[in-house]
């Protein structure tokens, strides 16, 4: 089992949402964040005044995934979420140990 973290441009996350569904992907947690890579901010201009934006919106989107599902759930955000600008975010992969069902008592590949 693998955990997928991504973090996207908020207008991309319905897409997002979207084309996993497609692919089986049953539940994920979203949550909106601030942040920056490479972009580091930028400059914005409100009422006539230049200010700074240090961090930029962002979605970030967890979910965990069989080994089998992870090649099209990478392919999946990469496609839904990118629009070939900087700052269209990142896909984290880690390993995920144990995954387990309150409600049932499920664990493993049957939890998620």
């Amino acid at each position: 089992m693998k955990m997928l973290t991504a973090v996207v441009k908020p207008f991309k996350a319905e897409e997002v949402r979207d084309a996993l569904a497609q692919i089986g992907v049953q539940g994920m947690t979203i949550t909106e964040v601030k942040g920056f890579g490479r972009q580091k901010g930028h400059t914005e201009l409100y009422r006539g005044a230049e200010y700074v934006v240090d961090f930029v919106p962002k979605v970030k989107l967890e979910l965990a995934v069989r080994e089998e599902q992870l090649d099209q759930a990478i392919e999946a955000i990469m496609k839904a979420a990118g629009t070939g600008k900087i700052g269209d975010g990142k896909i984290f992969v880690t390993d995920l140990e144990q995954v387990i069902r309150i409600r049932t008592g499920e664990t493993g590949s049957e939890a998620i």
